[in-house]
């Protein structure tokens, strides 16, 4: 994984940091990896806070982790602070990160989720449900995406799609586990395939 040289951040820093986290939050539909192609814009091209491979680092070990997919971006937080200075602004990372993540998309999540509970025969609420989920498949089309272009170190990208396509062709027309499919994905890229 290579990283970025040591970075200097300024308490500005860290409020735009904290309001980009904050207003991406809002645009979660779907979980917390259909925001990782802004995220990799914000945080890898733009500001230059993390590299591609601590990018990339950061959502893997999070996905191959129990828990939620939200964890990913504390991770992003630490690797920030871990560039920006060491472990206290490891942990300040950690926690502007998950607070602008978690904050504005649980106050919205609750309030929608009152108002669908309470309107939830009307048709408008089902119209919304289902114009969301294109929206959502954008979405995580988007961090697809975004995680191929940034997360392949060898092999040729043709491969890369291709293994992509049957996994998918897989796991939607077959009962082959999801581990099963994962472990394979991970020994193709252990002999540097893909």
């Amino acid at each position: 994984m290579n990283a970025v040289d040591q970075i200097v951040l300024q308490a500005q820093d860290w409020l735009n940091l904290l309001l980009h986290f904050l207003s991406l939050s809002l645009m979660m539909f779907g979980g917390a990896l259909t925001v990782a192609p802004d995220l990799h814009r914000y945080l890898v091209e733009q500001q230059h806070w993390l590299s591609d491979g601590q990018f990339t680092a950061s959502i893997a070990i999070a996905q191959s982790s129990p828990g939620p997919n939200v964890l990913y971006v504390a991770l992003i937080g630490w690797n920030v602070g871990m560039n920006a200075g060491g472990i206290p602004t490891a942990l300040l990372g950690t926690l502007i990160s998950m607070i602008g993540v978690l904050l504005p998309c649980g106050l919205l999540t609750y309030n929608a989720g009152r108002w669908i509970h309470a309107w939830r025969d009307r048709l408008v609420v089902r119209v919304f449900k289902q114009g969301m989920a294109p929206v959502v498949i954008g979405l995580f089309l988007a961090a697809g995406w975004v995680m191929a272009m940034t997360g392949h170190h060898g092999g040729t990208p043709w491969m890369l799609w291709l293994l992509t396509a049957v996994s998918t062709m897989l796991a939607w027309r077959t009962k082959v586990h999801l581990l099963i499919l994962l472990g394979a994905g991970a020994l193709v890229g252990a002999l540097g395939l893909v």
